[in-house]
């Protein structure tokens, strides 16, 4: 998998404890990308060059003897890697953005699980979330500080998905031109007709957002800084999975959120790291939009209810392990993160504007939920 970072980072080194370091890369936002492989037990990394060597170009079919920067070559690698291109079907893409006191092999294990839980390709935005080598209070003050740091280089980061899904793109066209030609050269018609089917089929591909924990607030405050481009409309769709930022006034940033489908916003009241972070902060620290039923009063948002429900328990990341075992918890977050809508098998409560997302134990199956 591919990781986009503003950490510090060592070339000479290849293991993600090593690779990357904890704090953020000095000068004005400046990133860098890597290639994450998993050999066993352990991650071996591989930062990439800021420009491409002609033996890495040569290697994804680009002309040695031009220059290109990285991004291209992770583009060609995401069609080699996704199914995209020669296959008959494909992988969506998926943004990680992920929360607080995350050391790299926690970062690179998860996504790793939702690659492998839900199908898609990940693309990881790693920002210095380790607590600056502290714990508790301390560390999770230091992780915000880190997460307002990072707004710029998150803004790029967007800026230069952006430029990889078009390369992404122009990619799949071309080699889909290549078929039609090898196919139907003398058949002007034909190729047409082949074109426009393969497309329909395959292209495009979806492209999603997964915001965990306190990922939310630094895209809360990359929404409200003043280099964000809000004109962007690069996501199907935005999953704000427990989210570490107040639930108060959120309607004003995330009506905000740009987005192709839906902007999903997943709740827990009982979510033990949520109620543990607004401990942390003492009186300053309002109720968390991850785990508040009240105030949701969005105007585009879904908001659903994973309060309660068979397996969810007090989880912060009922995405992966135990709340899996339950198939609806596993339905809609392969369906939410493949860009898809999400919400059709739930309830809706109107008197909270909140979707119930499962059927509760003692409920019978009934009012359009999943059966």
């Amino acid at each position: 998998m591919y990781i986009v970072t503003n950490r510090t980072v060592d070339e000479s080194k290849h293991s993600e404890n090593e690779a990357f370091g904890s704090k953020p890369i000095e000068g004005p936002n400046e990133l860098r990308l890597a290639e994450a492989t998993r050999r066993g037990n352990r991650w071996h990394i591989d930062i990439l060059p800021d420009q491409v060597t002609p033996s890495m170009a040569k290697s994804v079919d680009l002309n040695p003897d031009y220059t290109y920067p990285a991004s291209a070559y992770v583009a060609r690698k995401l069609i080699e890697k996704s199914g995209h291109g020669a296959q008959k079907s494909g992988r969506n893409l998926l943004l990680f953005v992920h929360g607080y006191n995350n050391d790299m092999t926690d970062v690179l294990d998860r996504a790793e699980t939702l690659e492998q839980n839900y199908g898609v390709e990940v693309i990881v935005f790693s920002w210095p979330a380790n607590g600056g080598g502290v714990h508790g209070v301390l560390s999770y003050k230091s992780d915000k500080r880190d997460a307002l740091a990072s707004v710029g280089a998150f803004n790029r980061v967007l800026e230069k998905l952006e430029v990889l899904v078009s390369d992404f793109h122009a990619q799949y066209v071309m080699d889909l031109e290549a078929r039609a030609e090898a196919r139907f050269a003398d058949n002007a018609a034909a190729w047409d007709r082949y074109f426009a089917k393969e497309v329909e089929k395959h292209c495009p591909f979806t492209v999603n957002l997964m915001l965990h924990s306190m990922g939310n607030y630094l895209y809360k405050h990359l929404l409200g800084s003043s280099v964000y481009s809000g004109d962007r409309l690069l996501f199907d769709n935005v999953v704000m999975v427990a989210a570490d930022t107040n639930n108060e006034n959120h309607a004003e940033w995330v009506d905000r959120i740009p987005y192709r489908n839906r902007l999903y916003i997943t709740i827990n009241e009982n979510d033990g790291a949520l109620k543990a972070s607004r401990l942390k902060m003492g009186e300053q620290q309002k109720a968390r939009l991850g785990h508040y039923l009240r105030r949701l009063d969005s105007r585009v948002a879904t908001y659903i209810d994973f309060t309660g429900q068979p397996y969810v328990g007090d989880s912060h990341a009922y995405f992966e392990d135990k709340p899996l075992n339950n198939k609806k918890v596993l339905e809609f977050f392969r369906v939410a993160l493949n860009g898809q809508v999400a919400e059709k098998p739930t309830r809706y409560d109107p008197s909270r504007n909140v979707h119930l997302s499962l059927i509760h134990i003692s409920e019978p199956t009934r009012l359009g939920m999943i059966s």
